[in-house]
């Protein structure tokens, strides 16, 4: 053994034992090594992030997953790597050049680039260092960025097909756009969050009648761009007015009346102001009505020369201004508030405008139809099972795809054009002359593509697409996905999509749908909230192995996770029972080898039976759970194993045998031990690697399996022929022990104080095991005496508790002073059942029932019934002494 330090130190420790995988190269695989791939790809955090609580999570269950296929012997490559996050890093470097008094305007589209491309060079790899803190087994050799060379050959080779299928098309459509960005986002980049606005009802005179239309909108001045007002065809309030004009006012427009099936009558006052360049509902009636389109703003949501004389104002100033005028005007019937769900920037939280602009896009329904097929027939799994819903719900009902971004930061959109001869086209390369004419007269887009349309390569292009590459033949498909519900349209479904439009396959099995993490009040963790957890300031506090496992255990399959600080103790305190459990072995395996643990299953006691099934037991339950991404469950057997199994009971039956038996029965018990703690040690490597890792070479099993990592995991039960009786036994004599300990702390006897204990055995057969196993039992309890007895009957004072293999009594003859502890308690039996008659008068009193908060009136009944409990538990005991 090569020894363990008294106290472990998980700093050392984790330091030491990543820089040992990494040079060893432990996580790296090759195709050319055959066997069964086993391959997840790493969702590709954005260049600009560090790790959060989210992060760790994620990237924990991959984690697991990884290295178990590594214990199973697969050929396992778990691919990291980083997103450019267009927009994020554009305006990190945006904000870095304010502070210098610049824009990028200033330095031009090359000199801004290289700025980029510095500040992506000096912080880009961050996260990826925060990540293997976390102790992360990526293949780091393959780590990839979506914007490194390969990938970007790729971006172009997707393009210039779809294009070329007439897939991606250009086209002015209403898109959502950010003013501060000044860029285009998708509707999944556009977050909607509930705010409490207003629903302004604004009159609109109808053209030469006294009469007046009632318009109600949440966004007033979009109404400068109106173009009609709507109603319901078959509203009859409204039915002579279709076909005639309103004035719009302020601007002072005729605009017409018209009817579409697509105005809800029961809403408002049933008509709706119909705005084509500033409403995607109101653009689709503009096209049906053949409406003309009018912008009235600009990039930035300052009003322009279409808004009157509002022209130069800021969108939300004009709408105040506005408001008053048609105040001013009489044109107002009432403001009312309005709770509505506003979208805004994913990046900057900006208020998003629904703006008509010519964008380029991916048409997805031909791209949508075998992917729905994929999840339909089974061949893609989500778990939880709920989220095919989900994913379904949002395919059937796919839109286009917004694929360009008015910045500089990604992939230009490889679209040319020719100035003299019209011609567009699409090319990988940079293109100098016309195909068509061959005039130089040509020029690039100036847009870039979403940052998704790289990611959305992400499990093919990482392994060399578009080239026939050997490892794309080996790794892909990839196995299990894991990720967040909040990417499964920006980054799941669309994964989904591409594999099989260019790999003609799925690109994973199965997407493994965690929940996200919330304090403990429930709340998602933001920085605006000021609630965030740091995880390195957990690996500080706490260490990696612990937070990966205190994390895994409250984690329940999908469901939201809840934690503060003090969860982390889990894994802390879990980790040093374990240390602790193996320097006591150490202690006793000065002279034995560690090499020879081949026991002779003859001569298994019944609580090495007992130990064994644990083992198997625990096992079988980690396997399971795995398989069915149950983390928390498999957790929870690890640690009920450790914990319980092997440290509260098996140590405790060996000590004797330890410090008194033969050497026959010190050897055969350390193979136990160290037989079941190395192998249970495998079990929990893959969620907490450090310390096993450290056990592993430290307690001297790395003579087979030079690393833990490699070491084989176990699939099936390690030991055979374990009677389920004898183990039925030993849990029975285990709840024996623990109803014998409560007596004795009943009485408060002192550790060292022995005692002697009667078993009136419920049954003949249960007397005989309890007779051959006296002596781990009498050592459990500090027994002076164990009598074993099927028809004993007390005579005199014996208080007693029933367990599962007869009923205890403990004699306190000798050991307590009747009468004085009579007195002692039945004081107590007084203090008790005054406050039991306090809380009852509570409860009795309708006033406190009825008025008071909820809880607290649950706190009181919950504090009645055990104080009932122990009133009763006291009364028992004075009667048991006074016999």
């Amino acid at each position: 053994m090569a020894g363990l330090s008294k106290n472990y130190d998980p700093k050392a420790v984790e330091e030491k034992w990543y820089k040992q995988w990494m040079e060893d190269k432990r996580f790296h695989g090759e195709s050319e090594d055959g066997g069964d791939p086993f391959c997840i790809v790493i969702p590709p955090p954005n260049v600009t992030g560090i790790l959060h609580m989210g992060h760790a999570l994620n990237n924990n269950i991959q984690d697991v997953l990884t290295r178990v296929a590594r214990m199973q012997g697969k050929n396992t490559v778990w691919v990291p790597g980083s997103d450019h996050a267009g927009i994020a890093t554009q305006n990190v470097v945006e904000r870095a050049l304010k502070k210098e008094g610049k824009t990028r305007d200033d330095l031009g589209r090359e000199k801004f680039l290289e700025r980029v491309w510095e500040w992506k060079e000096e912080y880009g790899s961050t996260i990826s260092n925060q990540l293997k803190k976390l102790g992360a087994s990526c293949d780091w050799d393959r780590e990839r960025f979506t914007m490194d060379e390969g990938l970007s050959d790729a971006v172009l080779e997707i393009f210039c097909r779809l294009y070329d299928k007439d897939l991606i098309y250009r086209g002015s459509r209403i898109i959502n756009w950010c003013p501060r960005c000044e860029t285009a986002l998708s509707d999944e980049e556009s977050e909607h969050i509930e705010v409490e606005g207003a629903l302004y009802h604004i009159k609109y005179a109808v053209k030469d009648e006294k009469k007046k239309l009632v318009v109600a909108t949440t966004r007033p001045e979009t109404m400068l761009g109106d173009t009609a007002v709507a109603v319901n065809p078959r509203d009859e309030r409204y039915k002579d007015l279709v076909g005639k004009t309103v004035i719009l006012p302020i601007v002072n427009r005729e605009i017409p009346i018209i009817a579409d099936d697509y105005v809800d009558p029961e809403f408002g006052t049933g008509i709706v102001k119909i705005t084509p360049a500033h409403d995607p509902n109101d653009f689709e009636m503009g096209l049906r009505h053949e409406l003309p389109q009018i912008n009235v703003m600009t990039d930035t949501g300052i009003m322009n020369e279409e808004a009157g004389p509002y022209e130069g104002m800021d969108r939300f100033e004009c709408r105040k201004q506005l408001m008053e005028d048609l105040k001013a005007g009489g044109l107002v019937e009432k403001v009312e508030k309005h709770m509505h769900a506003v979208g805004h920037c994913y990046r900057c939280d900006t208020v998003v405008e629904p703006r008509l602009s010519p964008q380029w896009f991916v048409k997805m329904k031909s791209l949508a139809r075998p992917a729905i097929e994929a999840v339909n027939d089974g061949r893609i799994k989500f778990v939880p099972e709920r989220w095919n819903k989900t994913y379904m719900g949002w395919m059937e009902n796919i839109r286009d795809w917004c694929i360009s971004r008015q910045i500089w930061w990604g992939h230009r959109i490889p679209i040319f054009y020719c100035d003299d001869c019209g011609h567009e086209w699409a090319s990988k390369t940079s293109e100098t002359a016309c195909p068509k004419c061959q005039s130089a007269n040509v020029r690039q887009d100036e847009d870039v593509l979403d940052t998704w349309f790289s990611s959305w390569l992400w499990p093919f292009s990482v392994f060399g697409w578009p080239n026939d590459d050997k490892d794309l033949k080996f790794y892909y498909p990839t196995n299990t996905l894991v990720t967040g519900n909040e990417i499964i349209f920006f980054w799941v479904a669309r994964m989904i999509m591409s594999g099989l439009e260019v790999m003609g396959d799925i690109p994973f099995d199965t997407v493994y749908i965690h929940g996200t993490v919330r304090d403990d009040q429930g709340r998602k963790m933001s920085k605006s909230l000021g609630n965030s957890i740091d995880p390195l300031d957990i690996i500080e506090k706490y260490s990696s192995d612990a937070l990966r496992f205190s994390l895994l255990m409250i984690t329940a399959t999908g469901q939201d996770v809840y934690i503060n600080d003090e969860k982390f103790e889990i894994g802390r305190n879990f980790g040093t029972k374990i240390w602790n459990a193996a320097r006591f072995m150490e202690m006793h395996s000065t002279d034995f080898d560690v090499k020879d643990l081949a026991f002779d299953e003859a001569d298994l006691t019944p609580d090495d039976q007992h130990l064994l099934a644990k083992l198997n037991e625990a096992i079988e339950a980690v396997n399971e759970n795995l398989g069915r991404y149950r983390f928390n469950d498999a957790t929870l057997a690890l640690y009920d194993f450790f914990w319980h199994s092997y440290c509260d009971w098996y140590l405790e039956y060996a000590k004797p045998i330890l410090y008194k038996g033969t050497p026959e029965q010190k050897k055969h018990t350390l193979q136990v031990m160290h037989f079941s703690f190395s192998t249970a040690l495998r079990l929990l490597h893959p969620f907490m690697p450090f310390q096993t890792e450290e056990l592993w070479e430290g307690m001297g099993y790395n003579h087979e399996s030079e690393s833990i990592m490699i070491a084989p995991w176990p699939e099936n039960a390690v030991v055979s022929g374990i009677r389920s009786a004898v183990v039925k036994y030993v849990d029975g004599k285990h709840d024996l022990i623990r109803i014998g300990r409560i007596l004795r702390a009943e009485y408060n006897l002192a550790n060292k104080q022995t005692a002697k204990f009667c078993v009136r055995a419920s049954n003949a057969e249960v007397a005989q095991q309890i007779e051959d196993d006296i002596a781990s039992i009498s050592a459990a309890l500090n027994a002076e005496e164990i009598r074993v007895d099927v028809d004993y009957t007390p005579e005199g004072a014996m208080p007693s508790g029933i367990s599962a293999l007869g009923t205890v009594y403990m004699s306190i003859e000798g050991l307590v002073d009747v009468d004085a502890e009579i007195e002692k308690l039945s004081k107590e039996l007084e203090e008790v059942n005054g406050f039991l008659t306090g809380v009852k008068k509570k409860l009795e009193n309708p006033n406190f029932v009825d008025r008071a908060p909820k809880d607290v009136v649950d706190i009181q009944r919950k504090r009645k019934v055990e104080l009932q409990e122990k009133s009763e538990k006291l009364e028992k005991m004075i009667d048991t002494l006074r016999g």
